[in-house]
């Protein structure tokens, strides 16, 4: 007979780009291959080089994402940059049938409307220690324009203000300012499912 165990909590990982929240992950996933599966979001911006559809996005288009959202086929969703993102219900649910820790990496205004459904998951921030930092290591990708950096750095800003009003927002903040104690800080988090993972 089999043991039906316990579900995996999913992790709302959250975090400014550039902050290390992307590093930290990847070298999770590739450290527990067996323990993860990413919740594969819809977006209506284009493409960047290396992704693929199905993969890193599902990439939609304004008309198909507004009717997925009146149809109320999204935990949530949110605009940023001029751009939507949403998380479906349906990718976080293939993925909890796995037995995996389904991580779903979200914008912090979807982290709010995730707060207000019925998922029962994790909520983990990853950030630079300061914004200076966090600019220095945005130049240093050289992936974009002034404008867009001027962007990123001003809704950073906004998302450290909120979450200093709000300290119950998350379960955890890392601040990442060594990315081999941030890893280690992120993994001791999640311990007690990655080992039920190993069970499986």
């Amino acid at each position: 007979m089999r043991i039906r165990r316990m579900p995996c909590r999913p992790i709302v990982l959250s975090g400014p780009s550039g902050g290390g929240k992307s590093t930290i992950l990847s070298r999770a996933m590739k450290e527990y291959p067996e323990s993860f599966a990413f919740s594969v979001s819809h977006t209506t911006r284009q493409p960047r080089e290396g992704e693929t559809h199905g993969t890193h996005y599902y990439f939609t288009d304004k008309i198909d994402m507004e009717e997925m959202i009146r149809r109320g086929e999204f935990i949530e969703y949110a605009t940023f940059g001029g751009n939507t993102y949403g998380t479906s219900k349906k990718a976080v649910e293939e993925v909890e049938k796995t037995g995996k820790i389904c991580v779903l990496d979200i914008e912090l205004q979807g982290v709010r409307n995730i707060k207000q459904s019925h998922l029962d998951a994790r909520y983990i921030l990853i950030r630079a220690p300061s914004i200076k930092l966090l600019e220095e290591r945005l130049r240093a990708r050289g992936t974009e324009t002034e404008e867009t950096l001027q962007k990123r750095l001003k809704h950073a800003e906004e998302d450290l203000i909120e979450v200093e009003k709000n300290p119950h927002l998350f379960d955890k903040v890392i601040i990442n300012d060594d990315l081999e104690r941030a890893y280690n800080e992120f993994i001791d988090t999640i311990r007690d499912d990655l080992e039920k993972t190993a069970k499986i």
